[in-house]
């Protein structure tokens, strides 16, 4: 699998699990609502691209694949699964992985975007120790 995939199955990862974790298995079918936040509706958008490139077949293939994701409610199993799905899809298809491609913000130079979903979930690009458990004390130097 190329880099250039791999790269953009990273970078869409949170925008396809926000949406699915927003909208659930309806995420395909459903009209895109202006006041859905910003990162929802591009996960969506993204989605709904990957189902208009698809025939019949990979179209009920991508339905499966959401609904067991929504039905899931892990974002780590979310992203595991859609993540999965979209590497398959971008593998044998240039044309959405323009479309894709461009969809994505341009990251700012020397920028950095982490994130985290879920509870007691923490994201940071270094950190040390980080203790998000009950009942644990932080370990000693």
């Amino acid at each position: 699998m190329s880099a250039e995939i791999v790269q953009l199955v990273e970078q869409a990862g949170p925008y396809l699990t926000a949406a699915v974790g927003a909208y659930g298995a309806t995420v395909l079918t459903r009209a895109q609502d202006a006041a859905a936040d910003a990162t929802v509706t591009l996960g969506q958008r993204m989605l709904q691209a990957v189902w208009r490139g698809r025939d019949e077949t990979g179209q009920a293939e991508l339905q499966r694949a959401v609904d067991e994701a929504a039905d899931e409610q892990n974002d780590t199993f979310t992203a595991m699964t859609l993540g999965r799905l979209l590497r398959r899809a971008l593998q044998d298809d240039a044309e959405l992985r323009t479309e894709l491609s461009a969809m994505l913000p341009a990251p700012a130079s020397g920028s950095v975007t982490i994130t985290a979903s879920g509870e007691r979930s923490i994201s940071a690009q270094h950190i040390g120790t980080a203790i998000t458990g009950d009942g644990h004390t932080a370990p000693r130097p």
